[in-house]
Parts: C-alpha cells; sequence; structure tokens
C-alpha cells in the first residue's frame, strides 16, 4: 500500500501557456500530482514576480480544472511520463451585487457604455439614463408600445452630457433620440428626433455601427432595414392620410419640432422567418453585419451591397439572441433549443461551423454579451440566473448568480462593461461586479 507521502511525491511533467498579458518563458515544471489551481496560481505568481497577485485558473485540454491534478489525470488516463500543456487564466471573482435599480415596468436592455451611468429601455416605452447614485439624470418616452433593444450611437463630439441613442418596439417603428443629461445646455432638449419607418411586425433590435453613421433593424416581418443616422429636414415617409388631416390643424411651430419620418437607405432580404437580432461588427468602419432568426440560420451580411454572403443553417435551433466577439472571429446565438453556440466568422471560411461545442443551459437564454477579452461571455436566462463561460471550456459556467433576490423573474437584457454587468428583465435592473474586468 503506498503511504500518503508516496502520493505527494508523484510528480507530473507540465508546460504552462497563456493569452494573457503575463507570460511565463517557456520550461517544464514537474508538479506533485496533489496540487489544486490554488497551488497553481501560487506558483505562476511568484514565477511572475508580481507586485499585486492576481489569482488564476487553469485550463487542462479544454476544461477548467476544479480537482487536484493527479485526480484529472487519473479520469482521463494520463501517465506520470505525459508532459501536459496547461493554459492559465485570469479568474473570474465570485460576482458581487452592486445596486438595483427598480422600474414600474419590465426592462428589456441594459447598456453600460456610459462610465458612471447607466441606461435603460423599459417595457413601458420609456428610456431612462442614471446615475450610480440611482438619480435620474434624463428621461424620455420614446414609444407607445413595449421597447425591445436600445443602442448608442457613438460620437465624435466630446460631449459628456448629450447622447444620441437607438431604439426599437412592438410599434412597428425604430427611433432615434436625443438624451439630454442633468446639466446639458438649455437648447438640447431630450426627446425623439426621428422614427424609422419600414417594418410591418415587432421590430425585434436596432444595432449601431461603430462610428455612428448607420444603424440596422431587425424585426419579426423578416427584414432587416440599413438606415443613415442623419435627421432629414422634412419626412421621408409621408404620414397615413387619417393622421395627416388632422397634423394640418395643428399649429405650425408643433409640426417643425416633432420627429422626422424616415426612410431605410437599404433592405436586406434573406431570412425566411422573424429576425430576431442583428448587429454590426466591432471593427471600424467595417461593412459586414450578422443576424440570427427563428428559421434557424445566422447570416453574414455586406452591408455595402445589401447581400447575404454566408449562412450557418442549423437544424430545429430557432435562434433568439446573437453577439460578436469584439475581434470578428467568433458568433455566439442562442437558441429556444437551450444552448449557447459559437461559429467560427474568420475570412476565408467556405462553410462556416460551430467552432466547439455548445453551451447548455438549464434554461432558455435569451441574452448574451462579451466580455472585453472576446473568451468571455456573460448570458441571461428565463430562469433568472446569470452566467459567465469561457469559450475555451464548456464544461459549465465559471461563475453564476441570480437577479432580484432569487425570485423567478426573467432576465431580458445584459450588457458587460469595465467589470461591471448591467442585468435587465422582469425584476427591473441590477448591476453586478464581475471579476474578468476589474483590472481596467
Amino acid at each position: 500500500m503506498s503511504s500518503s507521502n508516496d502520493v505527494q511525491s508523484t510528480q507530473q511533467p507540465v508546460v504552462f501557456v497563456t493569452r494573457t498579458a503575463y507570460p511565463l518563458p517557456t520550461q517544464k515544471y514537474m508538479i506533485p500530482t496533489t496540487w489544486k489551481r490554488y497551488h497553481l496560481s501560487q506558483l505562476v505568481n511568484k514565477a511572475l514576480a508580481l507586485a499585486t497577485p492576481i489569482p488564476f485558473d487553469f485550463l487542462v485540454r479544454g476544461e477548467i480544472l476544479k480537482a487536484s491534478l493527479g485526480e484529472w489525470c487519473a479520469e482521463h488516463g494520463v501517465g506520470e511520463e505525459e508532459t501536459l500543456e496547461i493554459e492559465y487564466i485570469e479568474s473570474v471573482l465570485p460576482p458581487q451585487k452592486m445596486s438595483d435599480f427598480p422600474h414600474e415596468d419590465w426592462v428589456s436592455s441594459v447598456l453600460c457604455d456610459l462610465q458612471g451611468y447607466l441606461l435603460t429601455a423599459s417595457y413601458d416605452g420609456h428610456v431612462r439614463a442614471f446615475d450610480f447614485s440611482k438619480n435620474v439624470v434624463a428621461a424620455a418616452p420614446v414609444h407607445n408600445a413595449p421597447i425591445t433593444s436600445l443602442t448608442l450611437i457613438p460620437s465624435t463630439q466630446n460631449d459628456t452630457v448629450t447622447h444620441m441613442v437607438a431604439t426599437s418596439s412592438h410599434d412597428l417603428t425604430a427611433a432615434i433620440s436625443r438624451l439630454a443629461f442633468d446639466g446639458a445646455a438649455p437648447t438640447s432638449k431630450t426627446g425623439v428626433l426621428a422614427t424609422l419607418h419600414l417594418h410591418t411586425a415587432p421590430v425585434s433590435s436596432v444595432s449601431s455601427n461603430t462610428s455612428g453613421t448607420h444603424l440596422l433593424t431587425s424585426s419579426w416581418d423578416g427584414l432587416i432595414g440599413l438606415w443613415d443616422t442623419t435627421i432629414p429636414p422634412t419626412d421621408e415617409v409621408p404620414e397615413p392620410e387619417n393622421i395627416g388631416q388632422e397634423r394640418k390643424k395643428r399649429r405650425k411651430v408643433e409640426d417643425e419640432s416633432k420627429p422626422r419620418r424616415k426612410a431605410p437607405i437599404n433592405v436586406l432580404k434573406s431570412h425566411t422567418a422573424r429576425v430576431s437580432r442583428v448587429a454590426f461588427s466591432e471593427k471600424q468602419d467595417a461593412q459586414i453585419a450578422y443576424s440570427c432568426g427563428f428559421d434557424s440560420t445566422v447570416r453574414v451580411w455586406d452591408t455595402e451591397n445589401g447581400i447575404c454572403t454566408h449562412t450557418i443553417t442549423a437544424a430545429e435551433k430557432p435562434f433568439l439572441d446573437l453577439a460578436v466577439s469584439p475581434d470578428g472571429n467568433t458568433a455566439l446565438a442562442a437558441s429556444t433549443d437551450r444552448t449557447l453556440t459559437p461559429y467560427d466568422l474568420r475570412s476565408g471560411s467556405s462553410s462556416l461551423s460551430n467552432t466547439s461545442a455548445s453551451f447548455l443551459h438549464p434554461a432558455t437564454p435569451s441574452c448574451i454579451a462579451f466580455g472585453r477579452n472576446g473568451n468571455q461571455v456573460v448570458t441571461g436566462a428565463y430562469d433568472g440566473v446569470v452566467r459567465v463561460w469561457d469559450l475555451r471550456s464548456t464544461k459549465g459556467a465559471v461563475a453564476s448568480f441570480k437577479a432580484w433576490d432569487g425570485a423567478n423573474k426573467k432576465v431580458l437584457g445584459v450588457d458587460w462593461k469595465r467589470g461591471v454587468v448591467g442585468v435587465a428583465g422582469e425584476g427591473g435592473v441590477e448591476v453586478w461586479k464581475v471579476g474578468e474586468e476589474a483590472r481596467n
């Protein structure tokens, strides 16, 4: 029988690799097989001689190491003579709730883009901006039906108190609005500047490009609209006759201040059922967009020419949401079959397909947001749980938390910026600190 000393003296040859900003020189280490994540993290920190220790997790063949190294080797049939390549990544520290922002109605979308502020879009048709002391610094009634999504329109103007946003709604329109925070110039008023008219069914999402010059809308009518963000001097789409006749009776000054009715500059047609989500590439000035829908497809678009360049077809996987990695290499699509599936989008691929196995949720995933490094994502689901995943390990979520004190309320929207995760849904909005980006 082996003694405990014999077990402790067993060692495994290991080579460490990383894609973090903390690489080690390439060399072989002899690691005691009794060591777990904590011991390995201590070793890497000591070898790096970091002034402030950084907690690391460890991936062995795409699986996060949870038990001891020896237990992992025994489970996978790895012998003592085999050299293991272990990748270390920055740990996701346990999520901590920072604050909540109660709303009277469901919240479909939350944005953490503006440092120190939170933008929300609600089923009551309002867009709101909060500071982190929970003060409402701007609010506007934008739609007369539930808002489905919200996007910030980037601007080159150095203005920290006036921002342009776009929204989509069940009222069959999208809208471009101005949010003038407290302290904005009196000439800047919060309100709708233009309404976007194309769709004949609820508009499911809206997305802005990185330069803020164009928008995309998706709809249950199967169409995708391409728009510029300029506000026209006059209506580009005429009002329905009965409304127009009543308008004539109003004062001219009211007509001059009303939102302009915009027409699309192009219509993208390829989906054969509801389009759930459309998104521009995050690459600067890219003319590439992505969409997913109830026809079980993910599509890649050339927006300049208005054509679908690639189609990913999945059997019986109606897609609810889509997110694209910051480098544009990977698309993640959430489906009603409770999976989150990564797809390879790298240029030159003649057939876009799964990059790895799908991430299975206990409940239907409803929303996705990428973290800064592109390897970690956060998802919300209809069971009220927010989960953090690492794309290099499909065995399970690396962290999770239940929103709204465990109440059984659906999560409808998530965003992840600068270590802050915003959660929107039936319970309003919550803000959590999640460690992946805390060291910005």
